[in-house]
């Protein structure tokens, strides 16, 4: 995975979510981004997903230049998966018809291809005796590991986790991290964002600090958590590694 951003900038209002954040990685596996609440770290995933587009700068994601282009940028998202905070999974539709949806609607699979993949993915995460089962069926780490398997059904080029476990307890704060680590050892490309700094720094390649809207360090977790290079980062992993 290779990422090119320079200067980028996205406004809402007068809020100035992202004020020229740079980056550049010629390539990594895994990147996560930490960093304080309403540092921009959502909003630089949703740049780097196409989701919303900057305002001014560049955002370059293995050679696609993300531009103000409908077109372009449908076909860009429908390359890739996407997971945030919450579940967002459909509440009248069972597990599996949440994965199926997607994509016959959206990749053009008929009903028996769709239903054969949603049955692969339930089944590779254990699963597929919840198939018929309704998200307020589903405990909170059923419900997100659904998410994930909706995310992936498709074979995404990069898999975009916004905070993938902010909406769970502890005990499914672990199941649905092992899950994310797994998909990373068996090769998927991974940008999250997480306050789960013991997760960046056994599964990430590279980490990136988001503060104030902008990326203070971005290194691999070994040097980032042992010897932040900028006060800033210093300052957020003193208070947060404290406990």
């Amino acid at each position: 995975m290779k990422l090119e951003i320079e200067r980028a900038t996205k406004l809402y209002g007068r809020t100035r979510a992202l004020d020229g954040l740079n980056l550049k990685i010629d390539s990594t596996r895994v990147l996560a981004l930490i960093g304080p609440s309403g540092g921009g770290k959502s909003t630089f995933l949703r740049l780097l997903g196409g989701l919303e587009i900057a305002d001014s700068g560049k955002i370059e994601v293995n050679g696609h230049q993300l531009e103000n282009d409908p077109t372009a940028l449908q076909a860009y998202r429908r390359r890739n998966g996407f997971l945030f905070q919450q579940f967002n999974l459909f509440p009248h539709l069972d597990a599996r018809s949440n994965i199926t949806l997607p994509l016959e609607k959206v990749h053009g699979h008929d009903a028996a291809k769709a239903r054969a993949k949603a049955d692969h993915v339930l089944d590779r995460f254990g699963l597929l005796e919840h198939a018929s089962k309704k998200p307020s069926q589903l405990s909170g780490g059923q419900q997100q590991r659904v998410g994930i398997a909706r995310a992936i059904a498709a074979s995404p080029e990069i898999l975009f986790l916004d905070e993938p476990t902010s909406a769970l307890d502890p005990e499914m704060t672990a199941e649905v991290l092992e899950l994310i680590q797994e998909l990373a050892d068996a090769g998927q490309d991974i940008i999250l964002s997480t306050h789960e700094m013991g997760f960046a720094r056994a599964v990430a390649n590279q980490v990136a600090f988001v503060a104030a809207g902008k990326i203070a360090e971005c290194a691999p977790p070994a040097i980032l958590f042992s010897n932040p290079s900028s006060p800033i980062c210093e300052r957020f992993l003193s208070r947060v590694m404290r406990y």
